[in-house]
């Protein structure tokens, strides 16, 4: 997958989940998937470029959810299953 194509992703979850990232960037990171500033700044680890459909959605909506919700409380992790079990093509 190329990242316009990843970052296009992460948009259209962006506009499921009601939330507007400030930045959305692509790098080599060593122990995490991704990343998300209180700024907004979302940080994806380059090797979500090669994995399955269903882990990349994964992250996209952990990080995209820490837009509204820093914590990982029951709120949270309810929202993230709820979620993933549409897909992005989805209509609201």
């Amino acid at each position: 997958m190329k990242p316009e194509e990843f970052k296009s992703e992460v948009q259209n979850w962006a506009k499921i989940i009601n939330v507007k990232p400030n930045a959305i960037h692509l790098r080599k990171m060593k122990r995490k998937k991704a990343s998300c500033s209180s700024r907004g700044r979302l940080t994806f680890s380059v090797k979500l470029l090669n994995t399955k459909p269903e882990t990349r959605d994964e992250v996209i909506v952990h990080e995209l959810l820490h837009l509204r919700y820093p914590n990982h409380g029951k709120l949270f992790r309810y929202l993230l299953k709820t979620y993933l079990r549409r897909k992005p093509d989805d209509k609201l």
